[in-house]
């Protein structure tokens, strides 16, 4: 077949919306005919069919179809005839229902443009739409902009979304998705969504939006067998069809080695960046994309993508940010090294691995100073801000794990124990090397485990204001904007003070050296609390007392040990020319600079 001459040709995929009706186009290559059906043709197969435009593309202009119809793909295969939903669909009705064309320019973006700070200066707050902010039921991106000024007051300037591309039901983590371009009906939609990503921006905070590529559904899943071809009872063109389609949730692994899927998959990242102006990507799960097991990189069709969108990425939009979920440690998944994926950053399993053993165990003995060290001076590629690091994250606080004070003390984790630890695992993820990230809700000491039908409790925010003031106050140390603390936002690291015995740590930090730069931090991570403690210091002079987790403002059950500012000696000590001797309370952390 061939198009009309008349009929006005459209560039892209799906429905793409012209003045007086839309183009629709699909690939299916195993398809004898294709039309499109709808609200505009009363849903008749044979009233609007599509032409074959060579290589499994079907094209065809439908007069009087407009933005709000809903719509489906009729094909044929042999003798079957069946609908299909496009699976470009910016927005549908539900996972089981139909899509709906979508004006992709029809959005007032009041002039809004995309707002990812500096990678070192990132402080990332990780949430759940459906349970982030909900009034009613299952949270939703209006919600989520309620909560927007509070997030503005705690100091975060990014928010990383759990995925919401259209999943099964209403209740979901979003790693389970349906259909990949269109945005969770339950939620709100597209124009909700940017709804959502302006008002962030407005107030100086980035959107990263989390994306699931490693495989797809299992549920509700349109694509499988999408033109009613497929090999040993797999899913069809948009899937592997021998071993590599196996992945721990179903036969659903794309086929990364099949140019339409590739550009499906990379089409699907820059939409995010492209349309709806979200400042980065975090790619779930990448070790099913490199491999079939999880484990190396057998899949080289999948490191090729990767490292397609992040290219892509730094290419079309300099500035933001791409993230890996791979927690395997593997220097080869960021960086720019030929054979690299190429990601900005990826968290960090070393990090939070040893950091929340270190505020668990009850046995302050069994707390290995050496391991906590290490946390922190780890770096993929010897550079440190090309890792995420955190002590709670969706993963962390489920799937057989809590959140910490729970972990910490589950018969009481709002009690002394829980907030001292907790809190001081927090002022390490904010004092160390790397992008810090927070989960929600951590800041206001949420308990039990992360589930999708269980929203945060916000009486905990009045409750446990202090707790967030705390937060508050390293974060806008971590961003240095007092001035003094220029250090927390570079890469220079020395670790100096390792005590396995009184269980004590100390770092500096630095970006250039210097007053108002260089800072110091110490930890202690024992019961009790440290005076008069000998320890070696990088400069003499005066360095002041810029937090103290102890203060009893953060909270009443906080001991306030009294610790000042102090000025080294000069006489060495572990390694360094000054030393102090200084006093430290419990389970606390301090962080000292000089004024600039």
């Amino acid at each position: 077949m061939s198009q009309s001459p008349t009929q006005p040709v459209f560039d892209g995929m799906g429905a793409i919306v012209g003045p007086d009706g839309c183009g629709f186009r699909v690939w299916a290559p195993h398809a004898s005919a294709v039309s499109v059906v709808g609200d505009f043709n009363d849903w008749a197969a044979d009233a609007d069919p599509l032409a074959g435009e060579g290589n499994g593309y079907w094209y065809g202009y439908v007069p009087g179809a407009g933005v709000g119809h809903a719509y489906r793909y009729s094909l044929t295969h042999g003798d079957e005839t069946f609908t299909r939903v496009d699976p470009y669909a910016l927005e549908v009705t539900n996972s089981v229902g139909n899509g709906v064309i979508c004006d992709a320019d029809g959005f007032d973006w009041e002039g809004d443009q995309a707002h990812c700070p500096p990678h070192h200066e990132l402080v990332i707050y990780e949430l759940h739409i459906g349970t982030f902010a909900p009034d009613l039921g299952v949270g939703d991106f209006a919600d989520a902009v309620g909560k927007l000024d509070y997030l503005k007051e705690l100091g975060v300037n990014a928010i990383e979304i759990m995925p919401i591309s259209e999943f099964a039901g209403d209740l979901s983590w979003g790693y389970n998705p349906a259909h990949i371009f269109a945005v969770e009906s339950a939620y709100g939609g597209p124009d909700a969504f940017k709804t959502l990503v302006k008002e962030a921006h407005r107030r100086g905070i980035a959107v990263i939006q989390d994306v699931v590529y490693n495989h797809f559904g299992p549920s509700d899943l349109n694509l499988w067998r999408f033109d009613g071809w497929s090999e040993n009872d797999k899913g069809g063109i948009y899937f592997y069809n021998d071993e590599r389609s196996a992945t721990p949730w179903g036969d659903t692994r794309p086929d990364y080695g099949r140019e339409e899927v590739r550009r499906f998959i990379r089409d699907n990242a820059l939409l995010w960046l492209r349309e709806y102006h979200v400042d980065g990507l975090r790619l779930d799960m990448t070790p099913y994309m490199r491999s079939v097991d999880g484990n190396g990189f057998g899949l080289e069709e999948g490191m090729s993508l990767m490292r397609w969108i992040t290219d892509s990425v730094r290419e079309e939009f300099p500035g933001r940010i791409v993230i890996a979920e791979d927690l395997h440690g593997h220097d080869r998944m960021t960086g720019q090294a030929s054979d690299a994926a190429g990601f900005h950053a990826q968290w960090d399993a070393a990090f939070v691995h040893p950091v929340r053993a270190a505020i668990i165990v009850a046995d302050d003995d069994q707390r290995s100073m050496g391991s906590v060290a290490d946390a922190v001076r780890h770096a993929f590629n010897g550079d440190a801000l090309q890792r995420v690091i955190y002590t709670e994250s969706h993963d962390e606080v489920a799937n057989g794990s809590a959140r910490v004070p729970h972990e910490i003390d589950a018969a009481d984790e709002t009690g002394w124990w829980a907030q001292k630890r907790s809190t001081l695992g927090g002022g390490l993820v904010m004092t160390a090397p790397g992008v810090p990230m927070i989960f929600q809700g951590q800041e206001a000491l949420e308990g039990g485990w992360f589930s999708d039908d269980d929203p945060l409790d916000w009486l905990r925010a009045d409750d446990f204001h202090g707790i967030a003031r705390l937060y508050q106050d390293l974060i806008d140390l971590r961003l240095n904007r007092g001035g003094v603390t220029r250090g927390l936002t570079g890469s220079g690291l020395n670790v100096f003070h390792v005590d396995e015995d009184a269980k004590v740590i100390a770092f500096q930090r630095w970006a250039e050296h210097g007053p108002g730069d260089d800072v110091v931090v110490v930890a202690n991570f024992h019961r009790d609390a440290r005076e008069r403690y000998r320890i070696g210091w990088p400069a003499g002079g005066l360095w002041k007392l810029r937090f103290n987790s102890d203060a009893s403002s953060y909270s009443a059950a906080f001991g306030d040990f009294p610790t000042f500012d102090v000025e080294p000696f000069t006489e060495d000590e572990d390694g360094l020319a000054f030393h102090t001797d200084l006093s430290i309370g419990p389970y606390s952390l301090l962080i000292y600079s000089q004024d600039a």
